[in-house]
C-alpha cells in the first residue's frame, strides 16, 4: 500500500521504525522486514543506528530502487551548512547514494532560526536530487506556519506521536491543509513507555479494552488494528520491533477493514495527553548530542 506525497513520489504507507533499537539489533531487524514485504525504513541520525541499517538493506539483495529509507537530522546539525554535512553522514552511514525522504527530527524552537536555516539546506538537497523529498518531525501547526512563511518547500511528510491515546487532531488538519501526509511515530502507543515520560498513571493502549474488542471481532491483534486504523485514515505509520514474529504481525493489516463505526471508537479513545516528549519545551543537554561523522 502506497500513499503519494505531495510532490508525486510514492511512498509505502507502512514502514519499519528503528528508534530504540541496539545498533547489534538493527540490522537483524531490518533484513527480517525486508523478508517480510516491508520496503520502507524510518531512522536518524539521533539513534545511532543508520550503519546498521544501510548493512540490512545491502544484506538483503533488493535493488536500492526498491527501498524506501527515511532518516532524520538532529538539532545540533541545524544551519544551513551543518545540515548540508548531516545529509553527507548520514549517506555514508546508509552506504547510499541518496535519501528518499530527509527530515528534520525536532523543531527546536529555542534556535528556529537555525532550524530555518536547516530546512533551506533541504530544499538545495532536493533541488540537487540528493533527496527525493523533505519533511519535518513533531512541528506543531504554530511551528509549520513559521516554517512555511519563510521557506518556499512545502513539507512531504510531517511525523508525530499519533496513537489511539493521542491523535493530536490540530495538527493532522493544519498537516491536511497545506497538504502535508501526517506519519505516526508510536503508532501502537508503545511511547506510553517513553524513558523519563509519562509518569505512574500511564496506560498501555496494547491493553485497552475498547481495541481488545475490535480485535476479536476481525480476528487481529490490537496492534494489527491500531495500524489498520492509522493506514484507513490516510496516515502512514512506522511501527518500531526487532522481534520477528511481532515484525511480521505488523506487516499482516492488509487482508481487513473497520466499520466507521470501529473506526469511531477508536478515535473517541483520545486524552489529549502527550506520552512524549512536548515540541516546545526546550532540551538543550539533548539538543547538544553530537553525531559522529562516521
Amino acid at each position: 500500500m502506497d500513499i503519494t506525497l505531495n510532490n508525486g513520489l510514492s511512498m509505502p504507507a507502512l514502514g519499519l521504525g528503528v528508534f530504540q533499537s541496539a545498533p547489534e539489533e538493527t540490522t537483524a531487524a531490518v533484513l527480517t522486514a525486508l523478508n517480510t514485504g516491508y520496503r520502507h525504513i524510518d531512522t536518524a541520525a539521533a539513534y545511532g543506528n543508520e550503519r546498521e541499517v544501510g548493512q540490512g538493506v545491502r544484506i538483503s539483495g533488493l535493488d536500492r530502487s526498491d527501498i524506501f529509507i527515511e532518516t532524520k537530522i538532529w538539532v545540533s546539525d541545524y544551519g544551513h551548512d551543518r545540515a548540508l554535512h548531516a545529509w553527507d553522514k548520514a549517506v555514508g552511514k546508509l552506504g547510499v547514494e541518496y535519501v528518499d525522504l530527509f527530515i528534520l527530527h525536532q523543531p527546536a524552537p529555542d534556535r528556529f532560526e537555525k532550524t530555518i536555516a536547516a530546512y533551506k539546506a533541504l530544499e538545495k538537497l532536493l533541488a540537487d536530487g540528493r533527496v527525493k523529498a523533505i519533511g519535518v518531525s513533531n512541528f506543531m501547526p504554530h511551528h509549520l506556519e513559521q516554517l512555511l512563511d519563510a521557506t518556499d518547500v512545502i513539507p512531504a511528510v510531517n511525523q508525530i506521536e499519533l496513537h489511539p491515546y493521542f491523535t493530536q487532531p490540530e495538527v493532522q488538519a493544519a498537516d491536511a491543509e497545506h497538504g502535508i501526509l501526517t506519519q505516526a511515530w508510536s503508532p501502537i502507543g508503545g511511547i506510553t513507555f517513553y524513558p523519563g515520560w509519562g509518569g505512574e498513571d500511564r496506560r498501555n493502549v496494547m491493553q485497552d479494552p475498547a481495541i481488545a474488542a475490535v480485535a476479536q471481532a476481525h480476528g487481529k491483534t490490537p496492534a494489527q488494528v491500531m495500524l489498520r486504523w492509522h493506514l484507513q485514515q490516510g496516515r502512514s505509520a512506522i511501527p518500531k520491533s526487532i522481534h520477528p514474529g511481532r515484525i511480521a504481525e505488523n506487516f499482516d493489516v492488509f487482508d481487513f477493514e473497520l466499520s466507521e463505526a470501529e473506526i469511531a471508537v477508536i478515535n473517541a479513545l483520545h486524552s489529549g495527553v502527550r506520552s512524549g516528549p512536548d515540541p516546545d519545551e526546550a532540551r538543550e543537554e539533548r539538543f547538544a548530542l553530537v553525531i559522529p561523522e562516521a
